[in-house]
């Protein structure tokens, strides 16, 4: 193979030099210049020169509105097309991968350090990850956990989801706060050009699709696990009598399970389009709505299952089950600018004027004036105003918008899951 030579000249100012004999001053400056030379190779390129020590942009997020982000890729490659929302937790971005709400979406976290606890195999939210990637600011180089099974990288890598890292999250985020959810493409292969991803953006929609079906469990099942001893908390005076629930998947978290359990309840899971009839046919004493994914209204064979059920039993509906409980009551839900999303929301208890910090993932809101009479509006979000909590005494039914299970985010709304149990309680010994 025949090698060339590739040269180039280095001229320094003497003057600046550090020698053991500097130059006389001189009006002129004195150049040393120190040339030097490079092999190359048969195809023109150096030879002999190491790969450059850091990771360059490799990546594009390229948002509906026209923008384009470079950045750098992490976890699996490729090109991937979602909805982009904002979080704002601080911590537990593994439970935010695993919750399956965020089916569809890219979440952005608005920490800035992401990573440096890795990934463990106790957190998960749920059987995998739903989120269509991840953006975040800075991925850190290594991890320090006593838990930590294996990097943030990896794990996403061998679920093939996206990550992005090394953008310019606060500018995002401003823009989403600003113009409201963007959709947005993800893409790490080069030889699509940006016009093409701007049209992927623009010619996708979120809303209007039925994400829950995705997301649900295939056939029922039984769920026994309670919360562990070393996490659990509020174990205090609770009634240990054993309470059968039948829990809606629309998309549910562990936690909630576990936080069921806890509380003495034997719980059976059954999939998105379960029939009303086979769940009373199981003689409940209660029945929860889950968490999901996406617009309720792109799913109206759910509300005419909670319909059926409405009166039967005591309900509980959490997040999208709040939402379908407003539309089978005959109330309206709508999409909101940018959605909540993070562990730190305040929410008044307007039953007992309690603040509660809140961790809640929802992108749709009931509208309490669409409501019937009868219907209270317990729960306020104390960001906006909009309705985070309703309770129909009448028919035994109470619901959330936010997560009182947290997973991640604190835990002072967990007294919801003993309300529910009261419920229960009252409701049976009434009969």
């Amino acid at each position: 193979m025949g090698v060339n030579a590739m040269g180039f000249s280095l001229r320094i100012n003497s003057s600046v030099c550090f020698t053991q004999n500097p130059p006389k001053p001189s009006s002129k400056p004195r150049f040393l210049t120190v040339r030097c030379s490079l092999p190359l190779s048969s195809d023109g390129s150096a030879t002999g020169l190491a790969e450059r020590p850091w990771k360059v942009a490799d990546a594009r997020l390229v948002l509906e509105d026209g923008s384009i982000w470079r950045a750098k890729s992490f976890g699996a490659s490729g090109t991937q097309v979602g909805e982009v929302v904002f979080n704002t937790s601080l911590t537990g971005y593994q439970e935010i991968l695993t919750d399956p709400s965020y089916a569809g979406q890219f979440v952005l976290m608005t920490n800035p350090h992401i990573g440096n606890t890795g990934v463990n195999f106790d957190d998960e939210e749920s059987r995998q990850c739903f989120l269509a990637g991840l953006v975040i600011r800075s991925l850190s180089i290594n991890t320090s956990n006593w838990r930590c099974a294996e990097t943030l990288g990896d794990y996403l890598a061998k679920r093939n989801i996206m990550g992005i890292y090394d953008v310019d999250t606060r500018a995002i985020t401003r823009r989403l706060r600003q113009d409201g959810s963007l959709i947005g493409v993800l893409s790490t292969e080069q030889s699509k050009s940006d016009e093409e991803l701007l049209e992927m953006s623009r010619s996708w929609d979120i809303v209007g699709v039925d994400l829950i079906s995705g997301v649900t469990c295939n056939a029922p099942y039984e769920w026994v696990d309670e919360t562990k001893s070393e996490w659990d908390f509020n174990s205090d005076g609770r009634d240990r009598e054993t309470y059968r629930v039948v829990a809606y998947d629309f998309g549910i978290k562990h936690n909630i399970l576990r936080r069921l359990a806890s509380y003495g309840c034997k719980i059976t899971v059954v999939p998105s389009t379960w029939p009303a009839e086979e769940t009373l046919k199981m003689k409940p004493d209660g029945v929860l709505f889950s968490n999901g994914p996406g617009d309720p209204s792109a799913v109206p064979y759910a509300v005419e299952t909670v319909k059926k059920i409405l009166g039967k039993v005591p309900v509980f509906g959490i997040c999208m089950g709040h939402q379908l409980l407003g539309q089978a009551l005959g109330g309206k839900t709508f999409k909101m600018k940018f959605g909540h999303h993070g562990g730190n929301h305040p929410v008044r208890n307007l039953r007992n004027d309690r603040v509660e910090i809140s961790a809640q993932n929802h992108n749709y809101a009931v509208d309490p004036a669409s409501l019937p009479d009868g219907v209270e509006v317990t729960h306020v979000n104390l960001n906006d105003g909009s309705c985070a909590g309703l309770a129909y005494p009448a028919l035994n039914i109470m619901s959330l918008q936010y997560h009182p299970e947290a997973s991640p985010g604190p835990h002072d709304s967990d007294c919801a899951f003993r309300e529910f149990i009261e419920l229960m309680k009252s409701t049976k010994q009434a009969a």
